[in-house]
Protein backbone atom coordinates (compact mmCIF):
# COMPACT_ATOMS: atom_id res chain seq x y z
CA UNK A 1 0.00 0.00 0.00
CA UNK A 2 3.19 2.41 0.95
CA UNK A 3 4.31 1.75 -2.66
CA UNK A 4 1.13 2.33 -4.09
CA UNK A 5 1.08 5.90 -2.55
CA UNK A 6 4.92 6.65 -3.78
CA UNK A 7 4.04 5.79 -7.13
CA UNK A 8 1.21 7.29 -7.51
CA UNK A 9 2.65 10.63 -5.62
CA UNK A 10 5.90 10.45 -7.29
CA UNK A 11 5.47 8.60 -10.55
CA UNK A 12 2.08 7.49 -12.17
CA UNK A 13 -1.43 8.32 -12.12
CA UNK A 14 -4.14 6.72 -13.95
CA UNK A 15 -6.69 9.00 -15.19
CA UNK A 16 -10.18 7.83 -16.82
CA UNK A 17 -11.66 10.05 -19.47
CA UNK A 18 -15.04 10.75 -19.92
CA UNK A 19 -16.49 12.82 -22.87
CA UNK A 20 -15.05 13.51 -25.98
CA UNK A 21 -13.61 16.54 -26.32
CA UNK A 22 -10.05 14.82 -27.05
CA UNK A 23 -10.88 12.75 -29.97
CA UNK A 24 -9.27 11.62 -32.14
CA UNK A 25 -6.05 11.30 -30.19
CA UNK A 26 -8.34 10.25 -26.77
CA UNK A 27 -11.72 9.16 -26.61
CA UNK A 28 -14.19 8.27 -23.77
CA UNK A 29 -13.21 4.97 -21.60
CA UNK A 30 -9.78 5.38 -22.27
CA UNK A 31 -7.79 5.24 -18.91
CA UNK A 32 -4.61 6.75 -19.33
CA UNK A 33 -0.82 6.82 -17.43
CA UNK A 34 -0.15 10.60 -16.44
CA UNK A 35 3.87 10.98 -15.72
CA UNK A 36 3.85 12.96 -12.55
CA UNK A 37 7.80 13.72 -12.68
CA UNK A 38 7.72 15.14 -16.56
CA UNK A 39 7.73 18.92 -15.46
CA UNK A 40 8.62 18.20 -11.95
CA UNK A 41 6.45 18.60 -8.79
CA UNK A 42 3.68 21.23 -7.42
CA UNK A 43 1.08 21.24 -4.63
CA UNK A 44 -1.06 20.03 -7.33
CA UNK A 45 1.37 16.61 -7.69
CA UNK A 46 0.44 15.93 -3.78
CA UNK A 47 -3.19 13.87 -2.88
CA UNK A 48 -4.91 16.74 -1.51
CA UNK A 49 -3.39 19.07 -2.71
CA UNK A 50 -1.63 20.50 0.70
CA UNK A 51 -0.34 24.18 0.40
CA UNK A 52 3.66 23.39 1.31
CA UNK A 53 5.51 25.23 -1.10
CA UNK A 54 4.84 27.85 -4.65
CA UNK A 55 6.21 27.11 -7.73
CA UNK A 56 7.53 23.72 -9.21
CA UNK A 57 10.52 21.49 -7.63
CA UNK A 58 12.75 21.01 -9.17
CA UNK A 59 11.81 24.19 -11.39
CA UNK A 60 12.85 24.23 -15.42
CA UNK A 61 11.07 21.24 -15.97
CA UNK A 62 8.41 22.88 -18.83
CA UNK A 63 5.75 21.51 -20.74
CA UNK A 64 6.93 21.31 -24.27
CA UNK A 65 3.95 22.78 -27.22
CA UNK A 66 2.26 19.62 -28.36
CA UNK A 67 2.56 18.09 -25.45
CA UNK A 68 -0.59 16.51 -24.15
CA UNK A 69 -1.18 17.18 -20.26
CA UNK A 70 -3.28 16.86 -17.54
CA UNK A 71 -4.27 20.16 -14.93
CA UNK A 72 -5.69 21.55 -12.40
CA UNK A 73 -8.78 23.62 -13.62
CA UNK A 74 -7.86 27.45 -12.49
CA UNK A 75 -11.59 28.61 -11.52
CA UNK A 76 -12.17 25.44 -10.00
CA UNK A 77 -9.10 23.19 -8.41
CA UNK A 78 -10.77 19.90 -7.39
CA UNK A 79 -11.60 19.50 -11.43
CA UNK A 80 -8.91 17.45 -13.67
CA UNK A 81 -8.68 18.36 -16.93
CA UNK A 82 -6.80 17.07 -20.02
CA UNK A 83 -5.86 19.41 -22.74
CA UNK A 84 -3.19 19.98 -25.25
CA UNK A 85 -0.24 22.86 -24.86
CA UNK A 86 -0.84 24.93 -27.94
CA UNK A 87 0.58 28.29 -25.79
CA UNK A 88 3.67 29.24 -24.22
CA UNK A 89 3.99 31.92 -22.16
CA UNK A 90 4.44 35.17 -24.46
CA UNK A 91 3.07 33.81 -27.24
CA UNK A 92 -0.24 35.19 -29.22
CA UNK A 93 -2.57 32.39 -30.40
CA UNK A 94 -5.82 33.33 -32.35
CA UNK A 95 -8.53 30.76 -34.31
CA UNK A 96 -8.88 32.36 -37.57
CA UNK A 97 -11.47 30.19 -40.16
CA UNK A 98 -10.63 27.37 -37.68
CA UNK A 99 -6.56 27.12 -38.76
CA UNK A 100 -4.58 28.17 -35.15
CA UNK A 101 -2.37 31.09 -35.77
CA UNK A 102 0.71 31.19 -32.93
CA UNK A 103 2.16 34.20 -33.13
CA UNK A 104 0.84 35.58 -36.32
CA UNK A 105 1.52 32.45 -38.27
CA UNK A 106 -0.65 29.92 -39.42
CA UNK A 107 -0.23 26.58 -37.73
CA UNK A 108 0.20 23.92 -40.94
CA UNK A 109 -2.87 22.26 -41.33
CA UNK A 110 -3.71 19.36 -43.30
CA UNK A 111 -7.03 17.21 -44.55
CA UNK A 112 -6.45 13.63 -44.25
CA UNK A 113 -9.45 10.66 -44.32
CA UNK A 114 -12.57 11.51 -42.41
CA UNK A 115 -12.49 10.05 -38.88
CA UNK A 116 -15.32 7.00 -38.52
CA UNK A 117 -15.37 6.33 -34.33
CA UNK A 118 -16.50 2.59 -34.52
CA UNK A 119 -18.37 1.71 -31.23
CA UNK A 120 -19.86 -1.12 -30.37
CA UNK A 121 -23.34 -0.82 -30.95
CA UNK A 122 -22.36 1.19 -34.65
CA UNK A 123 -20.67 3.85 -36.03
CA UNK A 124 -20.43 7.82 -35.79
CA UNK A 125 -21.32 9.86 -39.25
CA UNK A 126 -18.16 10.99 -40.31
CA UNK A 127 -16.38 13.79 -39.47
CA UNK A 128 -13.85 16.22 -40.93
CA UNK A 129 -10.55 15.18 -39.92
CA UNK A 130 -6.92 17.27 -40.19
CA UNK A 131 -3.45 16.74 -39.13
CA UNK A 132 -1.56 19.93 -37.34
CA UNK A 133 2.13 20.04 -37.12
CA UNK A 134 3.05 23.26 -35.12
CA UNK A 135 5.98 24.60 -35.19
CA UNK A 136 8.29 22.71 -32.98
CA UNK A 137 7.41 19.78 -35.46
CA UNK A 138 5.00 18.17 -33.20
CA UNK A 139 2.35 17.00 -34.90
CA UNK A 140 -1.28 15.41 -34.23
CA UNK A 141 -4.77 14.95 -35.77
CA UNK A 142 -8.26 17.11 -34.74
CA UNK A 143 -11.86 16.97 -36.07
CA UNK A 144 -14.14 19.73 -37.14
CA UNK A 145 -17.39 18.76 -36.37
CA UNK A 146 -18.66 21.72 -37.84
CA UNK A 147 -18.23 24.72 -40.11
CA UNK A 148 -17.51 28.12 -39.02
CA UNK A 149 -17.89 27.08 -35.08
CA UNK A 150 -18.64 28.78 -32.22
CA UNK A 151 -14.98 29.05 -31.84
CA UNK A 152 -13.62 28.76 -35.25
CA UNK A 153 -12.66 32.46 -35.14
CA UNK A 154 -11.46 34.26 -31.95
CA UNK A 155 -9.92 37.21 -30.93
CA UNK A 156 -5.94 37.27 -30.18
CA UNK A 157 -5.16 35.62 -26.98
CA UNK A 158 -1.76 37.15 -25.27
CA UNK A 159 -0.42 34.24 -23.16
CA UNK A 160 0.51 35.47 -19.26
CA UNK A 161 3.92 34.52 -18.22
CA UNK A 162 4.53 31.07 -16.28
CA UNK A 163 0.76 30.34 -17.98
CA UNK A 164 -0.08 27.97 -21.39
CA UNK A 165 -2.73 28.05 -23.88
CA UNK A 166 -4.85 24.90 -23.99
CA UNK A 167 -6.81 23.22 -26.59
CA UNK A 168 -8.88 19.90 -26.91
CA UNK A 169 -8.18 18.15 -30.55
CA UNK A 170 -12.31 17.59 -31.13
CA UNK A 171 -12.36 21.33 -31.57
CA UNK A 172 -15.88 22.25 -31.74
CA UNK A 173 -16.28 20.05 -28.71
CA UNK A 174 -13.40 21.68 -26.02
CA UNK A 175 -14.52 24.03 -23.37
CA UNK A 176 -10.40 24.61 -23.15
CA UNK A 177 -8.22 27.99 -23.28
CA UNK A 178 -10.57 29.95 -26.05
CA UNK A 179 -12.93 30.28 -23.55
CA UNK A 180 -11.92 32.65 -20.09
CA UNK A 181 -12.39 31.56 -17.04
CA UNK A 182 -15.13 33.99 -16.06
CA UNK A 183 -17.48 32.55 -18.75
CA UNK A 184 -16.79 29.25 -17.19
CA UNK A 185 -13.87 28.08 -19.29
CA UNK A 186 -10.56 27.28 -18.41
CA UNK A 187 -8.48 30.56 -19.73
CA UNK A 188 -4.35 30.56 -19.05
CA UNK A 189 -3.32 27.49 -16.91
CA UNK A 190 -0.84 28.43 -14.39
CA UNK A 191 2.23 26.01 -14.75
CA UNK A 192 1.92 25.10 -10.78
CA UNK A 193 -1.61 23.65 -11.99
CA UNK A 194 -0.04 21.38 -14.60
CA UNK A 195 -0.01 17.71 -12.53
CA UNK A 196 1.92 15.69 -15.41
CA UNK A 197 1.76 14.55 -18.91
CA UNK A 198 -0.32 11.93 -20.46
CA UNK A 199 1.75 8.63 -22.03
CA UNK A 200 0.00 5.91 -22.41
CA UNK A 201 -3.06 4.65 -22.71
CA UNK A 202 -2.91 1.20 -20.77
CA UNK A 203 -6.99 0.50 -21.11
CA UNK A 204 -10.11 1.24 -22.87
CA UNK A 205 -13.69 0.43 -23.14
CA UNK A 206 -16.49 1.27 -25.28
CA UNK A 207 -18.40 4.74 -23.63
CA UNK A 208 -21.28 3.59 -21.58
CA UNK A 209 -19.15 0.33 -20.25
CA UNK A 210 -17.59 0.01 -16.95
CA UNK A 211 -14.08 -0.91 -16.87
CA UNK A 212 -15.15 -2.92 -13.48
CA UNK A 213 -17.40 -5.84 -15.61
CA UNK A 214 -14.70 -8.14 -16.45
CA UNK A 215 -17.47 -10.53 -17.66
CA UNK A 216 -18.12 -8.05 -20.36
CA UNK A 217 -14.54 -7.33 -21.70
CA UNK A 218 -14.24 -10.00 -24.77
CA UNK A 219 -16.80 -7.10 -26.29
CA UNK A 220 -16.56 -4.46 -24.30
CA UNK A 221 -12.82 -3.49 -24.10
CA UNK A 222 -10.99 -1.39 -27.39
CA UNK A 223 -8.07 -3.81 -27.72
CA UNK A 224 -6.72 -1.83 -30.29
CA UNK A 225 -6.50 0.74 -28.30
CA UNK A 226 -4.32 -0.79 -25.29
CA UNK A 227 -0.58 -0.03 -24.44
CA UNK A 228 -0.93 3.06 -27.04
CA UNK A 229 1.22 6.11 -26.76
CA UNK A 230 -0.78 9.29 -26.07
CA UNK A 231 0.89 11.68 -29.10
Amino acid sequence: MLLSLVVRTFIFQPFNINGGGEKPTILGGDYLTVTKYSYGYSDFSLPFSPPLFSGRIPSGWLPQRGDYVVFRLPRDPSADYIKRVIGMPGDRIQVIGGVVSINGVPVKHERVPDFVETEENGHNAPVKHWKETLPNGKSYETLDLVDNGYLDNTGVYTVPAGRYFMMGDNRDNSTDSRVPENRQGVGFVPLENIVGKAQIIFFSVYEGERAWQFWRWPVSVRWNRLLKSVQ
